[in-house]
């Protein structure tokens, strides 16, 4: 069997944890930052963890995670 090719995008997007869950930075700190409060820009800045409903996808866009 020939290895499978992991999904570029998805392996830039997502990072697997110590506890084997996917992070992935949140969305909305690209641009447009002046309107938006310290506060808000803040907690973008922190990582967020995908949805357990997405895990099996994520999984196998990435078989070697």
């Amino acid at each position: 069997m020939p290895k499978i090719k992991s999904h570029s995008g998805t392996k830039k997007r997502f990072k697997i944890s110590g506890a084997g869950k996917f992070t992935h930075a949140k969305a909305n700190k690209s641009h447009i930052l002046n309107k938006k409060t310290r506060k808000r820009k803040r907690t973008l800045r922190q990582k967020a963890v995908a949805d357990k409903t997405n895990f099996v996808a994520i999984r196998k866009l990435l078989p070697y995670a």
